[in-house]
């Protein structure tokens, strides 16, 4: 069920809105926001969000600090992500090219790919002209 849209999580929805599909930490998150919101409040908030689908928690390998991507309410569950190590921006892969990759993985290896959960490192194109 989703939670009433206190004050304090319209702010830190308006501060993922304005940082729609980038990778931050709830450190990150915290800092950017620590004059208008407490860090247990944006822990918590991140938490429900996540419960609720409005956020998703990206597995970020030996780190420990969780991770999180606001898409705007956008479903992830069945898009393979681009992830950008330079800037942080991450993006759905093109759907047919996400499938294909999913089938070949599927045929060659016996691996069903969970496609909200997978994310591809690289270098985005912005930062590739840079």
């Amino acid at each position: 069920m989703p939670k009433y849209m206190t004050k304090q999580r319209k702010l830190l929805t308006d501060y993922l809105t304005q940082h729609i599909d980038e990778n931050l930490s709830a450190g990150q998150i915290a800092q950017a926001l620590s004059d208008t919101i407490s860090k247990s409040a944006v822990y918590r908030n991140l938490s429900d969000m996540e419960a609720e689908g409005k956020l998703h928690r990206v597995a970020t390998g030996g780190n420990r600090e969780a991770i999180y991507r606001y898409s705007g309410g956008a479903t992830c569950s069945q898009s393979l992500h681009l992830s950008c190590k330079k800037c942080g921006k991450t993006v759905h892969m093109q759907k047919q090219l996400a499938d294909r990759l999913v089938d070949k993985v599927a045929e060659s290896d016996d691996f069903a790919i969970d496609k909200g959960e997978t994310v591809i490192y690289g270098i985005c194109a912005g930062c590739q002209n840079k």
